[in-house]
């Protein structure tokens, strides 16, 4: 008799999903381990399995939607010609109304001022931000499309600026919608490039 194929490699994406819908919908402090499971469609004590504490699922899970963001945004670039495009495709995707992501990010912000290796995964995860951005402006840079700015600069304030819109966004701000940001950013970026 041969053994058991293993669903470990299913089950693990399954409850990182499941976890930052979860977290997105309920905060951190209010998710129980049971709610990821059932959502999951598993037990807590195969949620607890994979990560033994509510921080940890919380920074698995972001980290978890941030690669598919970088998969999906990736493969969109990839189809666009000039690094004004990609910009532009970069601000519409990010940060988007109704946009569970930035809720993550709100928890992950609010549980960093106080612990040192969430605040070490919060500036990995920025810092990969500011690089795409900062790898597309050189991009352009070098093809005559922007001005000789500092390129990890204008990353840093576009970026800052981008968060600070998804949080209004997902604090369901009336005087900000995804237009809105839009127009904002690439006028930022225009004005430093």
């Amino acid at each position: 008799m041969s053994p058991r194929p293993s669903t470990a490699h299913l089950r693990r994406p399954a409850i990182l999903n499941a976890a930052a819908e979860v977290i997105s919908e309920r905060g951190v402090q209010n998710t129980r381990i049971s709610d990821v499971a059932e959502r999951a469609g598993t037990s807590a004590p195969g949620v607890l399995y994979w990560f033994p504490t509510k921080d940890q699922l919380l920074v698995e899970a972001l980290q978890f939607s941030d690669d598919r963001f970088y998969a999906n945004l990736t493969g969109e670039l990839a189809e666009l010609g000039t690094a004004v495009e990609k910009l532009g495709r970069m601000v519409e995707l990010w940060p988007a109304e109704g946009d569970g992501e930035t809720v993550l990010w709100m928890e992950l912000w609010v549980r960093a001022l106080r612990d040192p290796r969430l605040a070490a995964t919060r500036e990995g995860l920025d810092r990969r931000w500011r690089d795409a951005i900062a790898d597309i402006i050189r991009e352009g840079q070098a093809t005559g499309e922007f001005g000789p700015a500092d390129a990890d600069d204008v990353a840093l304030l576009l970026g800052a600026v981008m968060d600070g819109f998804a949080i209004q966004l997902a604090l369901g701000d009336p005087a900000v919608t995804a237009v809105t940001v839009k127009r904002h950013c690439l006028d930022l970026a225009k004005a430093r490039l």
